[in-house]
């Protein structure tokens, strides 16, 4: 187990990396010889665009065993619209409302749409059900990752980097001081392998890793990067815990076994989804 999440997870690293720095590359945020390109995070939007279409999958399956039915084609296709909003408002810059407008009428449409569905395939059926499996999906998958796009475009791609490895590196801190120490349990109803112990290492790893980015890379003063670290060390276990939460609900360890030594794509994008719009608010208070 820990051999897989040790070779998986260095892959993993390496490939999110690569992308990232291929994309900034390509539109000239790390490129010295060119300058910014109007539309950025090409490269970033279609990965997250991508993984839409696992993270449905997964929350189709996870459902279908509490009897519900989520419409997975309308849920792929309004989770990409979503989660692409910061993407998009970039070819509308003289519209400063269009992202407010975009994201509202997709949200509309969307639960139009599943009403529509439902009727179709099911009739009255498990309607109150399908249709809020449905929408709860598009919004905690396509919603929330849309301030993972917006970071990189808003704040830059360091910024980015920082966010994301100290959130999985307060994964990893609380992995790596649970399986040595952790007694005392953090959250036994919900997850009971999580110890504050756990907890401790993840505020050690994260602070660490956002002090060094934010001095490296001048993002922001090293008193909000340890405040950052510390807040987000917390914030990305909640973030696990909210999965786990659905999980448990339906009574499966893990999404899937896509991911060896993870599970699925859910377990792994959990905590950054979930804290990605708390980061971005927090880079517009602290970010120089």
């Amino acid at each position: 187990m820990l051999k897989q999440r040790l070779i998986f997870g260095t892959l993993m690293a390496i490939a999110f990396v690569g992308i990232l720095l291929t994309g900034a590359y390509l539109d000239g945020s790390i490129n010295s010889a060119n300058e910014n390109k109007p539309i950025q995070a090409t490269l970033l939007c279609i990965l997250i665009a991508l993984l839409a279409i696992p993270a449905q999958l997964e929350m189709a399956s996870l459902v279908r065993t509490k009897n519900a039915s989520l419409f997975t084609p309308l849920a792929i296709v309004a989770s990409v619209l979503l989660a692409t909003s910061w993407y998009v408002k970039q070819f509308f810059p003289n519209h400063p409302d269009f992202q407010t407008y975009y994201i509202a009428f997709t949200a509309a449409f969307t639960l139009l749409a599943a009403f529509f569905y439902q009727a179709r395939k099911f009739g009255t059926q498990g309607t109150v059900i399908n249709c809020s499996v449905t929408f709860f999906s598009v919004f905690y998958l396509g919603f929330l990752s849309s301030f993972v796009l917006g970071i990189r475009v808003d704040f830059g791609l360091w910024p980015l980097f920082m966010f994301i490895f100290v959130v999985k590196s307060s994964d990893i801190g609380a992995y790596t001081l649970g399986k040595l120490f952790g007694k005392h349990k953090f959250s036994p109803r919900i997850s009971p392998g999580k110890t504050w112990e756990g907890m401790a290492g993840a505020v050690l790893f994260a602070a660490v890793v956002s002090v060094i980015f934010s001095n490296v890379y001048n993002i922001m003063n090293t008193g909000p990067a340890i405040l950052f670290g510390i807040l987000f060390a917390f914030l990305g276990q909640l973030g696990d815990l909210a999965e786990s939460m659905i999980k448990r609900d339906v009574e499966i360890k893990d999404s899937s076994k896509t991911l060896p030594g993870f599970g699925g794509v859910l377990d792994v994008i959990d905590s950054p989804l979930a804290t990605a719009p708390i980061a971005y608010a927090f880079f517009m208070l602290a970010a120089y």
